[in-house]
This record gives structure tokens, sequence and C-alpha cells, in this order.
């Protein structure tokens, strides 16, 4: 096999379609703390027909964003989204540090989403989480990684390959000595 360089880059942004931008505003803004920094309204020729949406980008501190886009016309909303269901794997993550977590979870917890079901926290071993679901549906997770995620890292890049041969073979047996005590 020959190896590849790795690249060297970050996320510019991560977009999705929502409903109501204000909401989201709101939401990323007013509860979780990211910043709005750019919103850009557009017409253009997407796909065969003219289109017209604008989009919010909102900072999460390294410089990348989220962007969440709004169609002016009904038959564009429905046809690009949100097609977003509800889901504990389809999601991002993002990495913050204790403080930066605990002071989203008191927000969230302030407006309901922890009461509502629209919010909770995971331990992985490796990492703990706290998740939530967006105005959208979307799933987004702040989460602190464990005091030795470096060792952590690294014994799982060395067995990554294997683990991954172990697993399409059809041995399914946990390897998150963390997780699963």
């Amino acid at each position: 096999m020959n190896a590849i360089a790795q690249i060297k880059s970050r996320l510019h942004h991560n977009a999705y379609v929502c409903k109501d931008l204000e909401e989201m505003r709101q939401f990323y803004e007013e509860i979780i703390g990211y910043r709005l920094v750019a919103t850009w309204a557009e017409r253009t020729d997407l796909f065969g027909k003219m289109r017209t949406y604008a989009h919010c980008f909102f900072d999460i501190g390294d410089g990348s964003s989220l962007a969440f886009f709004q169609f002016a016309d009904a038959d564009d909303a429905a046809e690009f989204g949100p097609e977003l269901q509800p889901s504990g794997f389809r999601h991002l993550a993002m990495k913050v540090d204790q403080e930066t977590q605990d002071a989203i979870k008191a927000r969230l917890d302030a407006a309901g989403y922890f009461e509502s079901g629209q919010a909770y926290p995971l331990n992985h071993g490796y990492c703990w989480s706290l998740y939530c679901f967006d105005p959208s549906g979307l799933l987004v997770e702040w989460t602190v990684d464990h005091e030795d995620v470096e060792q952590i890292n690294a014994d799982k890049a060395a067995n990554a390959h294997e683990d991954l041969r172990k697993w399409l073979s059809g041995d399914h047996t946990p390897n998150n000595e963390q997780f699963h005590r």
C-alpha cells in the first residue's frame, strides 16, 4: 500500500438546511454561545432552477463554522430539507474544555432541554459528552476528552486496522475497555 501524506486542514463549515434561521440564531447564539459571524442572502441557479436562500454562519471558536440555510420558496425548502430525523448516531461533535461544557449544560438546563429529553450526557470512557438536539433536529455533541486521551488515542491508532479487520470478519466483541467494564 502506498503511503499518502497526511493532509493539513481544518473544517471550514458544516452546513444544514433549517426552517427558521431566527430560531437557529437564538439557539446557537443565545443558548450555546456560538457567535453569528455572517449572513449571506443569495439567488443563484442551482440544479436547474433559480433558488433564493439565506445562510448563517456561527463560529464554533476555532474559525470553523456551523452554517444553516433557509430557502425563500416553499418548494425549494421541501426539496432540500431539513430532512433530519432525530438520531443519536448522525451528529456533529465539538471538542470543548470542561468549563465550556459545564456552561453549555447550565444554559441548556435553564432553557428546559434536559427536562424535555432534548439533551443528555454520556460517558464514553475516552471522553464525556453532552448531547442536544437543536431546533432543526440536528444532534450536536460537546465533548471533553479523558485526561489520558493522548495515550488512549495512541493505543487505538496502533490497532485501528486490526480492530476494523476483526469487526468486518464478524468479531463484534466490544473493545472499549473504558466504556465496557
